[in-house]
């Protein structure tokens, strides 16, 4: 009988299936365990006769709590000072992965009472006492009743813990409202450093209380309203993170002043999300994605690194040409996305002192054909220390206005820059083009940038990271057919004017990129 069948048994009664040395020689590892009947005495048990190095029992304690749940659990079948030390096992991780569950299976109600019923007993056999680190996963069942993870929450939720993570399946089954009540004791609240919540209702929060020690809250498709958040974030005054994603009931979402040690502000895809309102001083990391609202940030000095995208809008990087750098005057790293821009970017109102590194990524399934590339240019003359420029088009830009059918070659550049830039160093163009201003963009970069060192021309559509794997995007036939314009055009408008100290690199489609 394997260990997931065990710690089903833990609660039944009777004397365990006792194994002889001479058995065991000839068991695999998950054979020679007995059955974990917690609540009684195993003293009665067969020990191997190899001689064994006797540890000191916190010595043992530490080794078991860095064990995976289901490790964890065997070795306390067949170690005394192991099943001590599980009944303050420290990291209780309920998924159908730390219990072996395959997912195939899972269709299959009988399965998900198996997985009701194991976790059940590992909850009544563990103490309660010494748990760190709670998560509990449901997924992919959506019809848990919420009495279970009720019970399993107050069970496991005890002075001292770190850590709790609840993430729910919600897809037309149950919902599930988190319980305050298992919060209600200021031990409990005063040991939690992070708390992430999923796929649940959480009203909850302005009434929990002080948590004097919470660093990181994270929620994700929750039923929260800005109300309730900031009552909530009023009593967490040692928070340093906080990330909303999919929270669709905030309409306001204030940030107050309390929050001193805030220093990582995420907001993600909240449609109803119409107000971003920070008082938090020292606020250094901001990540933005939605549809377009006023956003406020208070006299956000520390902040050093923005990430907005902004979808649904015909003017994302004209907003943040001219916004950003009055609501982050220190800005050092600049990612920006869209992917409806049809506004030329226009030359920015302020200027970005100390940007270093700055990245365009832009979409091109709405992105207008008329959209002048070149346009980006202002980026560059209001980033006079900017070291490092990305441009990634998402997708080769089919453009009508290719430079290889034009038949009056290729003029100085219409975007071409009044001042030269000292800094820039590195540039790299993913998804590059025929189109002329995307010439006009890459003629300008080269002969107004006297510090630039290495230039690289993708005329693909990048890399993709996949299972540790980089792997080619792949391509159509016209896209591939644009990659052989652009290759063209960079043979005739480009190579000829790069500088000699300059590295040219030029990417071009290769066998994995075919469709």
């Amino acid at each position: 009988m394997g260990i997931l069948e065990q710690m089903k048994a833990m609660s039944v009664k009777g004397q365990p299936r006792v194994q002889t040395t001479r058995d065991r020689s000839t068991c695999s590892a998950s054979q020679i365990m007995v059955s974990p009947c917690l609540q009684g005495d195993i003293s009665h048990c067969v020990e191997t006769t190899v001689p064994q190095v006797q540890l000191p029992e916190d010595i043992l304690h530490q080794i078991h709590a860095l064990m995976p749940l289901r490790d964890a659990a065997q070795a306390a079948c067949v170690s005394r000072g192991f099943l001590r030390s599980w009944r303050c096992f420290p990291n209780l991780i309920i998924s159908i992965d730390s219990l072996g569950i395959k997912e195939n299976e899972t269709n299959n109600d009988e399965i998900k009472s198996d997985f009701i019923c194991r976790v059940g007993h590992i909850i009544q056999n563990h103490s309660g006492m010494g748990v760190k680190r709670l998560i509990i996963q449901t997924y992919p069942w959506s019809n848990i009743h919420p009495s279970y993870i009720d019970s399993w929450l107050r069970d496991a939720i005890t002075p001292g813990i770190k850590e709790i993570e609840i993430s729910m399946l919600i897809y037309g089954g149950i919902k599930y409202n988190f319980p305050g009540s298992v919060l209600s004791s200021s031990e409990i609240r005063s040991s939690i450093q992070i708390f992430l919540l999923a796929e649940c209702s959480f009203h909850c929060a302005a009434q929990i209380g002080c948590m004097s020690s919470l660093k990181k809250l994270n929620l994700h498709s929750v039923h929260i309203t800005g109300e309730e958040l900031y009552g909530f974030l009023s009593n967490s005054c040692a928070l340093e993170q906080l990330r909303i994603t999919n929270c669709n009931d905030i309409i306001c979402l204030k940030i107050p002043c309390l929050l001193q040690k805030l220093y990582i502000l995420d907001v993600l895809g909240c449609s109803k999300l119409e107000m971003i309102d920070s008082n938090a001083p020292n606020l250094s990391t901001f990540f933005f994605s939605g549809h377009p609202i006023h956003i406020s940030l208070g006299d956000a000095l520390q902040l050093r690194k923005i990430s907005f995208s902004r979808y649904n809008s015909p003017d994302a990087l004209y907003y943040a040409s001219i916004k950003l750098p009055f609501i982050a005057p220190n800005l050092q790293t600049l990612v920006l996305s869209t992917s409806d821009e049809t506004v030329n970017t226009p030359k920015a109102f302020g200027k970005f002192i100390q940007l270093k590194y700055l990245e365009i990524v832009v979409s091109t399934s709405k992105f207008s054909q008329d959209y002048d590339l070149c346009s980006l240019i202002s980026f560059l003359d209001a980033s006079p220390t900017l070291q490092s420029l990305t441009v990634r088009i998402a997708q080769p830009t089919i453009r009508r206005d290719s430079v290889i059918k034009d038949s009056s070659g290729h003029s100085r550049p219409q975007c071409f820059q009044e001042q030269c830039h000292d800094n820039l160093k590195n540039v790299m163009i993913t998804g590059f083009c025929s189109a002329k201003s995307m010439m006009d963009l890459t003629i300008s970069i080269i002969e107004k940038t006297k510090a630039l060192e290495c230039l690289t021309l993708d005329t693909t559509r990048g890399h993709r990271r996949f299972a540790k794997i980089d792997k080619c995007r792949q391509m159509n036939k016209e896209a591939l057919a644009e990659a052989t314009k652009a290759l063209n055009a960079i043979q005739r408008y480009v190579e000829g004017r790069v500088p000699p100290g300059v590295n040219l690199k030029v990417i071009e489609p290769c066998s994995k990129c075919v469709c």
